[in-house]
Order: C-alpha cells, then structure tokens, then sequence
C-alpha cells in the first residue's frame, strides 16, 4: 500500500497522496520512501530542490528534514502566488521568501 507518492523529476519532487491513511501511517511511509529513494541513488542532493503537490503538515515536517539536509535550498510551490518560495536555504544565491519559476 502506497499512502503517499514521492517522484523526482531532475530538480523538480512532485509529491501527493496515495491510498487513504492517517499521518501516522502517512509519515512512516513517507520517511521510508525517501529513505529507499536515497539509497537507490535517486536523491543526490544539490543546489536547489523544487515540491509541488499537496502535503499535510506533518508530511511536510518530514520532507523538509530528509531534504533540508541534501540540498542548498528548497523552493515549495504555491498556487495562489503560481511560483516557488524559497522556504529553507543554506545557500547564498537563494534567499528566503524570493519566488522562482
């Protein structure tokens, strides 16, 4: 049973529920899922990582631990603005709150 999706497209990490569960179940899965994507090589990290999808805020808590650790920023989606928010940086050619495409 797959309760949330997680797929890397070159910089992009598009993310979305799967079959019903609560967040408990739903943060297991999903800290496991990245933890085998890390392992396979998949997430290598990098200078900015971009989400798009939905998420719960305990899901988000997740990601943003694993990912905040590979990549120099991460941009996260946001539909009513229709750009990314630089949300977390370590990395001085991004900064907090800019919007990126």
């Amino acid at each position: 049973m797959t309760t949330y999706n997680i797929e890397l497209k070159e910089n992009l990490l598009e993310i979305n529920f799967g079959e019903p569960a609560a967040n408990d179940r739903i943060v297991i899965d999903t800290a496991a899922k990245l933890e085998e994507m890390a392992k396979a090589g998949i997430l290598r990290g990098g200078q900015l990582l971009k989400i798009n999808g939905p998420t719960s805020i305990p899901v988000a808590f997740v990601l943003a631990h694993r990912l905040c650790h590979l990549y120099g920023a991460i941009a996260v989606f946001d539909p009513k603005l229709g750009k990314f928010v630089i949300c977390i940086t370590h990395n001085p050619a991004y900064n907090l709150g800019e919007l990126i495409d």
